[in-house]
C-alpha cells in the first residue's frame, strides 16, 4: 500500500504558491456560478447535511426532518454523520457555503497531488511540476462529476480523498485504515474499499503478480520483470520472495482491514449510545427505503442498477439481472484491484475499487462518480507513455461533457429506434463508460504496460 516519496520538496515554495493561485482562479468561475443561483437551488447537499446537525442540536428526530421548500430533502446518511455535521449546523448559512465551496477546491488539490504523483514527480525542471499540478487540478475541476460536487456541496469527494490518502500516503501519521473505516461510518459506499482490503490482505495460494508498473515507481516489480527476461539471479528470489507474499496475504494489508473494521464499527455504535433514538431510526427503517434517495429511475443514478431501471422491466426481472451483474462485474473487479495491488500498481487498483463503489451501489449519483480523477491517474501513470496519455485524455474528456443528458434529449425527440435505442445508451452514458473503464484498467492496462516494458527492453 505504499507508493515513491512525493518530491514536491525539490520545488521552490513560491512556484507552489503560484499553482495554488491559478488553482483558485480557475476554480472561481464554477464558484461563482453556483454559489449566486437562487438560493433554493444553492449547494442543496449541503443543507441536507446542516440539517441533519440541525435536529441534533433541536433534539428533533433526524430522520423525519426535512430541508425547507422546494427541495423538501431528508437526511440519508448514517447518524454518525449527522454528529459530524453539528458544526456546519452551527455556521451561518452564507459561511457555510463558503466554507464547504473552499473546503471542496481544497481536498481536490490534494487528490491531485497523491493521485497523479507518478506523474509529476517525473517531470524535469523547477517550475514543471507545479504548473503541471496547477493543469490537472483545473482539468479536474471541470469534470462532471466534480462541478456536481460544487453545485450541491456533495461530501464525495471529501471521502474519496480519505481513501485514497489511507491507500497511498507512504508513511501515514494515523494508523492505515483508519480513514477508510471512518468514510466507511459515514457514507456506508466507500465500503468497497474493506473488500479491497480483505482480498489483498488474504490472497490464496499461488497468487503472484504478473506485471510491473515502473510508472508508479515500482523498482522491486521492475526488476521482478527483467528478471523474466534476462534470469537474474538476484531479482529471481526477488519474485521468489513476492510469491511467497502472495502465499501468506500482505501482513500490512490485514492490520489496515483490521484497524478499517474497528474503526467503522466505533463510529457506527456510538450513536446508539449518544442518539440511541436515531441510531435505530436509521438503520431499522430509513436505510430500508431507497426512496429516501430520490427517483432511483432517473438519468443521474449511472449504478448498474440505476440503468436497468430506465428499461422498466418487470421488478422480478430487474432485480434478477441486476444482482448477476453486481456478482459478475464485482468479482472481475475485485479480482483486478488485487492483481495490480500484487504489482505494485496502487493507484490502479484504488480507481478500480473506487468504480466498483458506484457500480455495485444501488444508486450512484453522477457526483458519486468523482473517482474518474482517480481513473484519469491511473490511466496516465508517469506520463511516459504517449498511448496511455491519449487515453486519459479520452476518459477525461467524456466525463467533461454532460453526454447523458444528451440522451434525454434525444428521447425527447420521439424519433422512432434513434430515440428509444439510441437515447437510452446515451442517457446511460456515464454508467456504461464505468463497465468500459473496469475493463480499460483491469485488462487492457496490464497489457500496455506489459508491451511498454517488453519495447524498453
Amino acid at each position: 500500500m505504499t507508493t515513491g516519496r512525493i518530491a514536491g520538496a525539490r520545488r521552490p515554495a513560491w512556484a507552489w504558491a503560484l499553482a495554488l493561485v491559478a488553482v483558485a482562479a480557475a476554480a472561481s468561475p464554477l464558484i461563482a456560478y453556483w454559489l449566486t443561483n437562487p438560493e433554493d437551488q444553492r449547494l442543496v447537499d449541503l443543507d441536507v447535511y446542516r440539517t441533519g446537525g440541525w435536529a441534533l442540536l433541536r433534539g428533533l428526530p433526524v430522520y423525519d426532518v426535512i430541508t425547507p421548500a422546494p427541495q423538501l430533502l431528508p437526511f440519508t446518511y448514517p447518524p454518525v454523520a449527522a454528529m459530524l455535521a453539528v458544526p456546519l449546523a452551527a455556521m451561518s448559512w452564507p459561511v457555510a457555503q463558503w466554507v464547504w465551496t473552499i473546503a471542496i477546491v481544497a481536498v481536490l488539490a490534494v487528490t491531485v497531488r497523491h493521485a497523479f504523483r507518478a506523474f509529476l514527480d517525473g517531470v524535469r525542471g523547477a517550475l514543471a511540476a507545479p504548473a503541471l499540478f496547477a493543469v490537472l487540478c483545473a482539468g479536474c475541476m471541470y469534470l462532471m462529476p466534480i462541478r456536481d460536487q460544487v453545485r450541491f456541496g456533495q461530501v464525495d469527494l471529501f471521502l474519496l480523498a480519505l481513501c485514497l490518502l489511507d491507500c497511498v500516503v507512504r508513511r501515514p501519521w494515523w494508523p492505515r485504515g483508519m480513514l477508510i473505516g471512518l468514510a466507511t461510518a459515514v457514507k456506508l459506499t466507500p465500503g468497497v474499499f474493506l473488500v479491497y482490503l480483505a482480498v489483498t490482505a488474504f490472497a490464496p495460494r499461488g497468487t503472484a503478480p504478473s506485471h510491473s508498473d515502473s510508472s508508479h515507481g515500482s523498482s522491486a516489480q521492475h526488476h521482478g520483470s527483467t528478471a523474466q527476461r534476462h534470469g537474474s539471479t538476484l531479482q529471481r528470489l526477488g519474485l521468489t520472495a513476492r510469491r511467497r507474499l502472495g502465499d501468506m496475504g500482505d501482513v500490512g494489508q490485514r492490520r489496515a482491514l483490521f484497524m478499517a473494521l474497528f474503526t467503522a464499527a466505533v463510529l457506527t455504535l456510538l450513536p446508539f449510545l449518544v442518539i440511541t433514538d436515531d441510531a435505530r431510526d436509521f438503520w431499522f427503517r430509513a436505510l430500508l427505503d431507497s426512496e429516501r434517495l430520490g427517483a432511483n429511475a432517473a438519468t443521474t443514478n449511472q449504478s448498474l442498477r440505476g440503468m436497468l431501471l430506465r428499461l422498466y422491466l418487470p421488478d422480478a426481472l430487474t432485480s434478477a439481472v441486476w444482482l448477476a451483474a453486481v456478482a459478475a462485474i464485482g468479482w472481475y473487479g475485485f479480482r483486478q484491484a488485487r492483481r495490480a495491488h500484487l504489482d505494485g500498481d496502487t493507484m490502479t487498483a484504488v480507481a478500480l475499487t473506487g468504480l466498483m463503489a458506484v457500480l455495485l451501489s444501488p444508486v450512484a449519483w453522477i457526483h458519486h462518480i468523482a473517482w474518474i480523477v482517480v481513473v484519469v491517474a491511473a490511466v496516465a501513470g508517469s506520463g511516459r507513455d504517449p498511448v496511455r496519455l491519449l487515453v486519459a485524455a479520452g476518459v477525461w474528456l467524456f466525463y467533461v461533457l454532460p453526454i447523458p443528458w444528451w440522451g434525454v434529449s434525444i428521447k425527447a425527440l420521439e424519433a422512432p429506434v434513434l430515440s428509444p435505442v439510441a437515447g437510452k445508451i446515451v442517457q446511460n452514458a456515464f454508467g456504461l463508460g464505468a463497465i468500459g473503464l473496469v475493463w480499460l484498467l483491469g485488462s487492457w492496462l496490464p497489457r500496455r504496460r506489459a508491451a511498454a516494458a517488453g519495447g524498453a527492453a
